[in-house]
This record gives structure tokens, C-alpha cells and sequence, in this order.
């Protein structure tokens, strides 16, 4: 089945618009010049419209012309106004169609001044009907014609002494007369001109609405793809925005909602990801420590053992093996807690680095000073900057040593420092990197990432890891 577009809908509606005003100015005009003839529906109704028309027409010019008045009959006057034209008695209209409508104009003593039909009711001769009273009147009767039926409407004059009656319009026609003909006749010059203008109106007004509809359909049909394509999960597609109309609001309303949907995905994505690399390190702490620290725990009392009841010769050995295995047991603390997941998001950023410091200080040993200020960063930068602690404070234990460990925080001149001393054994940076540096590298890597500058020093005092963020 075949269906509008959005532009044919709009320009159909153009033309059903300018049809329907059309056809409402011909009702208008319909209801206005033509139902009240065609309320006439019968003979005698028809006749005492055209007698009581005629009869007003005479009665003005009788009241324009200037006294005296003539005699009581006023025939004089009536012979005047037989001669005006646009009246049936002046001759100059014809007979309406349908009709064998005949009109005369009679004094009041019934004689003939008038005459539409001079051959058949002549001058100064009289009517086959009676006169009326003063109102007038009509009726059916038979006359020199056949049955007439006939009508009477007093031509009057206002004087002096109130309202006198100079004559009568008398007018009539063949019982048998339809009425019908001149009323359907009436309409056909007023409704010929609205049906052309209907034909001409359809093809115009579909032309004008297909091509002022076009730029917006267009826009619309624009905007419609690229939902398309934002719907399928494509956050990079923008609509051009053009104009200041309403659709242009949509599409810049279309554009922000697009740019904070795919961020709010982005986002989610990268929850996600780091949600699922916090729950692999809690899985390989978990299996670290119920396996290779328990493990070194059990090496740990066998050296006990073993140096206790070693001989002499054996004993040093023995020793050796209980150091090698308590430092072992530290280091896997200290990875233990660096792969040990930090709740960042719902505590906040120094919540979570006295956390981590507390952390160290009981289960190592080792003095943790946290010297923290209240920083604003970015989530990634709380992030990064979770990570170099945690990754600083690792290192430190597994390499260093230490029996004191600071961690510093806060803002200097503009970026946000972050610093982790210790006073450990020191190293030389340079030839670590080269051998075994992946945890330094990866530090490096994240401030760069985060467009910071990432700095170690160390000697034989100890080391510090500083980064400064924007």
C-alpha cells in the first residue's frame, strides 16, 4: 500500500487547507444570496417576493419626489414610476424563466396605470380579482388567463398625516408554475467560479507545498539517520545544525544529548575495564596468598627448625635459609598489598591513601608518615595517582629496606605534587631501568598519560618518587 511522506502529508495539507477555504466562501455565498429565494419553495410565495420587491421600489421613488402630493389616487405618480427602469413594468426586464409571471401597477380604484403584458391586460382597464385591504394579499382564482394564482403589495408614501396607499403592484402566473427552476438557475454563475478555482487550486498548492517542504523535510530526514546511527551504538555522527527554527534547537538539543550519552558509555566502559582489572588482582592476591605465602610460611618454621637442631657445621645454612625465607614472606606482603583493590570511588581520594598507608605500617612494620592535603584532580589523575603510591610504597618495601616511609601531597605553585621518600638502601635509577624497571616504567607511563612530569632521585640515603600533575 502505497503511503504519504512526511512532505507529501504537508503538502496535501496545503491544498486541503486552500480547497476547504474555497469551498466555505461558497457556502457563504450560497447561504447569503441564494436560500432565501430558495426558502420560497412554494407559487404564492415566489409572487409576493417579486410584488413586495417592486412595490418598495416604487414606494422610494414615490418618497423621493419633492409635494404636493398628487390626488388621493395618486396616479399621476404611479403613471411616472411605471417608466423606471429595473422594474418588470418597465419592459427592459424580461419574464423569469419558468414562469408566465405577469405585473401590473393598479390605482386604488383598480384600474390598470401599469402593465407588463399591454396585450392581454391593457391600460385603464381593470382586474379579474378583487382589490386587497390595505396590507395586500393573494390568492387562486380564475381569470382572463386560466387559474392564476396572484399576489398584491401596497405601493405606499409617508405624509403629513400618516401613511397613504398611492397603489398596488399586483402580479401573478399560471397555478401550474414551478418555482424550482429560477433558484437551481441562480446558482450555476456563483458555484461555476469556485469549482475553477478548486481545479486550479490542487495542482498549485501541491506544487507550492512540495517545494516549501523540501529543506525541512531534508532536515529532518538528516536528523532521522544519524538517530540511526547513534541507536546502533555509533556516538561519532553530529547533525549540522542550520537556521533558528525549532529544528535547529532539536538538532543542537540531538548534538549535546549524543556527546553526553557517549560519554556517559566511554565512562562506563572504562569502570568496567578498571572494575575487572581490580577483581584480577584480587583473584591473584587471593591465590598468591593461600598458596606461595602460606607455602613460604611453612619454609619459614622448617628453617626455624632445622637451625635449631642443626649441628655446627650446618647451622649458617640453616640461617641463611630462614633470612631468604622471611624476606621472601615481606616481599609477598608487599605485593600482597599493592595488588590488595583500594574502594577509591567510595571513600575518596585520601580516605583511600590513609587506608593504604595504615595498611603497610601494621602488616610490615615500617613507618608510614602520610603528610596529605586536600587536592582537586580529575578521577583518571585520583586514580594515577593512587596507582604511584601504591606502586612507590611496594617497591620501596621489596627493595629498600626502609624503617621510615613518607608520602606527601598537595598543590605547589599551580600543579598538584605527589611525593613517596624513604631511607632506605638507595640505587642507581638508570641501571634499574635498563634491567628490571618495568614498575618505574609503568609509573613514568601513567603521569605521562595524564600530561604530568614524573621525577626519581636516590643515593645512599634513600630514594624519592616524585609526580607533578596538572
Amino acid at each position: 500500500m502505497w503511503r504519504f511522506g512526511l512532505r507529501g502529508r504537508m503538502a496535501m495539507s496545503y491544498v486541503l487547507v486552500t480547497a476547504t477555504a474555497v469551498l466555505l466562501v461558497e457556502a457563504v455565498i450560497v447561504a447569503l444570496y441564494v436560500l432565501p429565494q430558495a426558502g420560497a419553495t412554494d407559487l404564492a410565495s415566489v409572487l409576493r417576493d417579486q410584488a413586495g420587491r417592486d412595490a418598495k421600489v416604487l414606494s422610494l421613488d414615490a418618497a423621493r419626489r419633492p409635494p404636493p402630493l398628487p390626488d388621493a389616487s395618486g396616479r399621476d405618480l404611479l403613471q411616472k414610476a411605471t417608466s423606471r427602469p429595473g422594474t418588470l413594468l418597465s419592459g427592459v426586464r424580461p419574464p423569469e424563466p419558468g414562469f408566465a409571471m405577469l405585473e401590473m401597477l393598479v390605482d386604488t380604484e383598480g384600474v390598470i396605470v401599469g402593465s407588463s403584458a399591454p396585450e392581454i391586460y391593457g391600460v385603464g382597464t381593470g382586474l379579474d380579482v378583487p382589490l386587497p385591504g390595505r396590507e395586500g394579499g393573494g390568492g387562486t382564482a380564475r381569470t382572463r388567463t386560466g387559474t392564476t394564482v396572484w399576489h398584491f403589495s401596497p405601493v405606499t408614501v409617508k405624509t403629513p398625516v400618516g401613511l397613504q396607499i398611492l397603489g398596488y403592484v399586483y402580479v401573478q402566473a399560471p397555478a401550474e408554475a414551478a418555482p424550482a427552476a429560477p433558484v437551481v438557475g441562480s446558482l450555476a454563475p456563483l458555484l461555476v467560479p469556485g469549482l475553477v478555482a478548486v481545479g486550479l487550486v490542487v495542482p498549485v498548492g501541491l506544487v507550492f507545498g512540495l517545494l516549501s517542504t523540501r529543506r525541512l523535510t531534508t532536515r529532518v530526514r538528516r536528523l532521522a539517520g544519524v538517530t540511526t546511527a547513534v541507536a546502533s551504538g555509533d556516538f561519532r555522527p553530529r547533525v549540522a545544525v542550520t537556521g533558528s527554527d525549532e529544528v535547529s534547537t532539536l538538532e543542537r538539543s540531538f548534538n549535546l544529548m549524543t556527546d553526553r550519552l557517549g560519554a556517559a558509555v566511554e565512562g562506563a566502559r572504562l569502570t568496567a575495564r578498571a572494575e575487572a582489572r581490580q577483581a584480577e588482582r584480587g583473584r591473584i592476591a587471593r591465590e598468591l596468598h593461600d598458596s606461595i605465602s602460606q607455602d613460604l610460611f611453612s619454609l619459614s618454621l622448617l628453617a626455624g627448625g632445622m637451625r635449631r637442631a642443626a649441628p655446627d657445621a650446618l647451622r649458617e645454612q640453616a640461617e641463611a635459609m630462614e633470612r631468604t625465607a622471611a624476606r621472601a614472606m615481606r616481599e609477598m606482603q608487599a605485593l600482597l598489598l599493592e595488588l590488595r583493590p583500594v574502594a577509591l570511588e567510595d571513600v575518596g581520594l585520601l580516605p583511600a591513601l590513609e587506608e593504604l598507608c595504615h595498611a603497610y605500617e601494621t602488616r610490615l612494620g615500617v613507618e608510614v608518615r602520610a603528610e596529605l592535603a586536600e587536592v582537586a584532580l580529575s578521577p583518571p589523575a585520583e586514580h594515577a595517582v593512587l596507582r604511584l603510591v601504591q606502586e612507590a610504597l611496594g617497591n620501596a618495601i621489596k627493595h629498600a629496606e626502609p624503617t621510615r616511609i613518607t608520602v606527601r601531597l598537595g598543590r605547589h605553585d599551580g600543579p598538584v605534587t605527589v611525593e613517596v621518600s624513604d631511607d632506605g638502601q638507595g640505587f642507581d635509577p638508570s641501571g634499574v631501568a635498563a634491567k628490571h624497571g618495568m614498575g618505574l616504567a609503568l609509573m613514568r607511563e601513567r603521569v605521562a598519560e595524564l600530561g604530568g612530569r614524573w621525577e626519581i632521585h636516590s643515593d645512599g640515603s634513600g630514594t624519592t618518587v616524585r609526580a607533578s600533575l596538572p
